[in-house]
């Protein structure tokens, strides 16, 4: 059991990890207005201000994901980045963008729910 707990710990640091500074990096870009994230939102049919309040919450989210106190702030994190993820997998699945455009959404929502669950499984439902 000792094993399997530290088995969990591990994936739950890699992927909780990875996940914080993809929305680091993101956040960033978004509040900088990238032309290229510019470009995708106006694709997608959103406006550019979007970009701001999306780059205000992953710099936000993106460490209450790593601090081991704040659990009811983790679980609005994880759930904003859910609705963050699921929302642009479903918007590139429906103007019909590339395999290639829509894995990055699909890679960090595969991400969160391995580290949510990790999560879950590390510290129960206190």
């Amino acid at each position: 059991m000792g094993e399997a707990n530290a088995t969990v710990t591990r994936i739950y640091w890699a992927t909780t990890g990875l996940l914080a500074l993809a929305m680091v990096g993101a956040g960033i870009q978004e509040l900088r207005h990238a032309p290229e994230l510019v470009q995708g939102a106006t694709h997608l049919g959103y406006p550019e201000y979007l970009l701001t309040i999306l780059g205000v919450a992953k710099l936000l989210g993106a460490p209450v994901l790593v601090a081991p106190q704040f659990r009811v702030l983790k679980e609005w994190a994880y759930a904003g980045f859910t609705f963050d993820f699921g929302g642009a997998l479903i918007s590139h699945l429906t103007v019909g963008d590339p395999v290639e455009v829509v894995a990055p959404s699909a890679v960090c929502l595969s991400l969160l729910a391995v580290s949510y669950g990790c999560y879950r499984r590390r510290y129960g439902a206190r």
